[in-house]
């Protein structure tokens, strides 16, 4: 089993309240429904090199930057399908290219020098990414329960909802439960616009109505600060 995608879009994000979520949720109830998988757990296993060359360069806020993780919908078993996903983002735009694989062929295939069983253009893509850094090896599993919902007039926009947002350093696979630090603070939400285009005029008049502003914030970046805070580090730059 051997699939492809590729994606293309902006992605704002936010932290609410949950109090600030219930004002969202009314004010989509018109627009958008729940889509077809419902509420999910999200986990990912995300690869980087010994010296988290990947995080801290993302850290930096460049105009480009890249990430790549192993991701299932749900606890995979060894034979399971779970993704191979390249994420890159060029300013606001984020790039997406994954392909499904077995979970025990997606973690053999990111061992160096391993060949992919099918070859294509986002297989080869992330085999020469992977090539590419030295050293990249599974290094933060990271796991979220999810809510998404899909716009109601056909447009690709999108809202998702994260919480239990989890990280650890041990048991990097994704046929484990779910356990970790927590990332986010008590009473608090990680709301996702993603869009290829314009925000539709009745969530800019919501987000506007009850203060709500866009956040800087990368679930694996704050996964790796936290960390590092852990360590008593007094910068990033000393890992």
């Amino acid at each position: 089993m051997t699939s492809q995608g590729t994606f293309m879009r902006t992605e704002i994000k936010y932290l609410l309240t949950t109090r600030q979520k219930e004002k969202v949720l009314e004010a989509m109830a018109p627009y958008m429904r729940m889509d077809c998988y419902g509420k999910s757990s999200i986990r990912n296993v995300y690869y980087d090199t010994d010296r988290f060359h990947l995080i801290r360069n993302s850290l930096e806020k460049p105009v480009y930057k890249e990430k790549l993780r192993i991701r299932s919908y749900g606890r995979a078993g060894q034979e399971d399908p779970v993704y191979v996903e390249l994420k890159k983002k060029y300013r606001s735009v984020v790039y997406k290219r994954r392909v499904c694989l077995p979970q025990r062929e997606a973690f053999f295939t990111m061992e160096p020098g391993n060949p992919f069983r099918q070859s294509c253009q986002v297989s080869r893509e992330i085999a020469y990414f992977r090539d590419f850094y030295v050293n990249l090896h599974p290094a933060v599993f990271l796991s979220y329960e999810r809510e998404a919902y899909y716009s109601l007039d056909g447009s690709p926009f999108r809202v998702t909802w994260d919480d239990r947002i989890l990280f650890r350093r041990e048991e990097l696979t994704l046929d484990s439960d779910a356990w970790g630090e927590e990332l986010l603070a008590p009473d608090t939400v990680l709301m996702e616009i993603k869009t290829p285009g314009a925000i539709p005029l009745w969530m800019v008049r919501c987000l506007t109505e009850n203060r709500i502003y866009s956040a800087s914030f990368s679930k694996y970046g704050r996964a790796y600060t936290q960390m590092m805070t852990k360590q008593g580090k007094g910068r990033i730059c000393d890992v």
